[in-house]
């Protein structure tokens, strides 16, 4: 693979290193003046694995335009590790202004412990969704093993890469993909135990993140498929100079990406005002662009359709199509005792 490969390592070993500290500090400490003699504001975001570029980007067109509109200095610190292992960083006291997490399930897990009040999720519109997204594969030049839809990952000598469903929204969110992708396809509970067992059997290893997964495939070289995140999957194909290729299956999950303001500690940090600005900003048409540029489905009908060349037509289902709500497809399929414990043996 040559070249190519260097290429994709190089980009991979920047992001890893971006990866190893928790928090990417853009400035100094909340609350101080400006370099300006103005007033400056301090947000932390936390995140999930793969958005590290998408905010740095929205960071600066946000930035600019608030103190434009408020002559107000808005710093921002970026926070990136698999999605439910942030929702327990915030949990355990990490200073969250914003979470912009992969799950509803992550968000609402925060909220249950009181720190985002009840009913968040309408606050913000569509649903507290700026954007939605789905999970993809990313194969080898030339598809060797000839991967085209889920059934094939469960072929002999296919070896997958996706992350650990118990620590990763991709993780969890790819195994509620595969589930639903016999079930609604007129398979039975038994059949799709029968199909998670095969397909996580050809699993080496399951990352704790996203990125880390994506690691494992392109800089490590394992794997013949990567489940991967559809943004992922886009930078992943890109930075391989055409030695990777996208395949996207004919049925996923829609995957919500929901974000919202944590209350407990943007009042007790009086940054409130930024913070829901902030994500309000996410809905606005350039913002909307720049999701679509980094490959998140906007959550604008006519922006999208706008981009429609760059997000092939594919069936996405609903979680309320394969469980009750998220939280009952995670009780059944994730949780302790649940499908992924029965099935799943690390090798």
């Amino acid at each position: 693979m040559g070249s190519a490969i260097t290429g994709v390592m190089s980009v991979i070993t920047d992001i890893l290193f971006r990866a190893a500290i928790p928090v990417l500090s853009l400035v100094a400490a909340a609350g101080c003046a400006s370099a300006d003699g103005g007033s400056a504001v301090e947000l932390l975001n936390v995140s999930y694995d793969p958005t590290r570029e998408l905010w740095r980007d929205l960071n600066e067109r946000f930035t600019a335009s608030y103190r434009k509109e408020t002559g107000t200095t808005v710093r921002i610190k970026q926070s990136h590790a698999g999605s439910s292992t942030q929702a327990r960083a915030v949990i355990d006291g990490l200073g969250a202004d914003v979470v912009t997490l992969a799950s509803y399930l992550d968000t609402q897990a925060i909220s249950d412990k009181g720190l985002i009040a009840p009913g968040w999720i309408d606050r913000l519109p569509d649903r507290a969704l700026p954007y939605f997204s789905t999970v993809v594969f990313v194969v080898r030049k030339g598809n060797p093993k000839g991967i085209a839809d889920w059934p094939d990952l469960a072929k002999p000598g296919v070896e997958v890469i996706t992350p650990n469903p118990k620590t990763s929204g991709n993780g969890y969110l790819s195994l509620f993909a595969a589930w639903g992708s016999v079930v609604l396809r007129g398979g039975t509970r038994e059949d799709a135990i029968a199909y998670v067992t095969k397909l996580y059997a050809q699993v080496p290893v399951l990352d704790s993140g996203a990125r880390g997964a994506a690691t494992t495939f392109v800089q490590k070289e394992l794997g013949d498929v990567h489940i991967a995140w559809e943004n992922e999957a886009h930078l992943e194909v890109a930075q391989s100079r055409g030695e990777l290729e996208l395949v996207v299956p004919p049925i996923s999950i829609r995957a919500e990406p929901h974000v919202a303001v944590v209350d407990a500690n943007v009042d007790r940090k009086g940054t409130r005002g930024a913070a829901e600005a902030y994500l309000r900003f996410a809905y606005t048409d350039e913002a909307q662009e720049l999701l679509a540029k980094h490959y998140y489905r906007p959550g604008n009908a006519a922006i999208l359709k706008k981009h429609a060349a760059t997000f092939p037509e594919l069936r996405l289902f609903a979680i309320t199509e394969i469980a009750k709500d998220f939280r009952d497809a995670h009780k059944q399929l994730v949780a302790e005792g649940g499908v992924f414990d029965a099935i799943y043996k690390p090798r």
